[in-house]
């Protein structure tokens, strides 16, 4: 008989990249318990497709942790419960840090009290703020320009400080623009509200919204408009696997960015979705966003040689691709 694989525990997995990352965990062998809030989790999709256990409850509740903790052989946590909508950390700071911060520091602590030492962390790219050079290396500074990016560099930091004292091994992945949905359809991105672009623009082409907004096209790009990172969340929830695999094999703390290291601009990706959907898609163009840095590109070499991570779907077409197979199934 083969060892039974580990058990963990994924914090925030009924949300998108959060369930991807259970998804790809199972597939590899993982025993996996959900701990979600489902405030902005979707029940139907762990109890429907991911067919996974999942305890209701938050990370800052310590008697619920307790518990767990207690009652179950957990080996790593992996952690994505955060709030994530840059505008609204602006608005209610409070917010954010309560839960990003605090909601973090309770789940440290009650990992501490049962010795339970292996942490994979959900971070951003948002942590540089606005960049100084592309592609983005691990050591570029650090200087968020949101609450929402330094509630995520305060996590960091504190995740160094426990290495240091504790003995408490973590994997820091800071990536970029997630998108795109499982290639089987089952799973994608449902936000409420939703923000990112490439979801945007494919309810524009179901006709659910009457255009999509191109904010600033006198950006110093190719064509005016901002360029991103796209990475296809499938590539990103393989590299939470690798990751926590770098670490149950003995792996020291370490952070990585997780980039295709290209970008593509914003009409770019609104021409793939014209391309792909055969929509028509209508653009308006508008003022620049205050703080949208004009590129926002990533290197992933570090974790291409240390964790072997290899990106399936870097073009943006398979990206806008599988997110339209997802839309039409999920919003049609």
């Amino acid at each position: 008989m083969s060892p039974q694989k580990p058990t963990i525990l994924v914090t925030g997995g009924a949300g998108y990249i959060g369930s991807h990352t259970v998804l790809a965990l199972k597939k590899a062998g993982y025993k996996i318990i959900i701990l979600d809030n489902l405030v902005y989790g979707h029940r139907d999709l762990v109890e429907n497709v991911l067919q996974v256990e999942l305890i209701e409850g938050d990370t800052s509740d310590r008697p619920l942790l307790d518990n767990l903790f207690q009652t179950r052989q957990i080996d790593a946590v992996m952690h994505f419960s955060a709030y994530a909508y840059v505008g609204e950390s602006v608005q209610d700071p409070a917010k954010y840090y309560r839960n990003n911060v605090i909601g973090t520091l309770v789940l440290l602590e009650a990992m501490l009290a049962a010795s339970v030492k292996k942490f994979v962390f959900s971070s951003t790219c948002a942590t540089y703020g606005v960049p100084t050079k592309v592609p983005i290396l691990e050591d570029h500074s650090q200087n968020p320009i949101n609450p929402y990016g330094e509630s995520k560099l305060m996590v960091e930091r504190i995740l160094a400080d426990f290495s240091n004292a504790y003995d408490f091994k973590s994997v820091r992945f800071r990536y970029f623009n997630a998108a795109g949905a499982d290639p089987s359809g089952l799973l994608g991105e449902d936000h409420n509200p939703e923000t990112h672009l490439i979801p945007l623009v494919l309810f524009t082409a179901l006709g659910k919204r009457e255009s999509i907004s191109i904010f600033g096209t006198d950006y110093p790009t190719d064509d005016g408009t901002c360029v991103r990172d796209y990475i296809h969340v499938n590539d990103l929830a393989d590299a939470h696997v690798l990751g926590l695999e770098y670490l149950l094999k003995g792996g020291s703390s370490s952070v990585f960015n997780l980039g295709n290291g290209n970008g593509f601009s914003v009409k770019q990706v609104i021409e793939a979705a014209r391309e792909i959907t055969q929509k028509e898609i209508k653009a308006v163009e508008c003022d620049r966003r205050p703080g949208d840095p004009p590129a926002l590109i990533g290197s992933g070499d570090k974790a291409r040689q240390i964790l072997g991570w290899e990106p399936k779907y870097p073009d943006i077409k398979d990206i806008v691709t599988h997110a339209w197979n997802w839309h039409q199934k999920r919003h049609a």
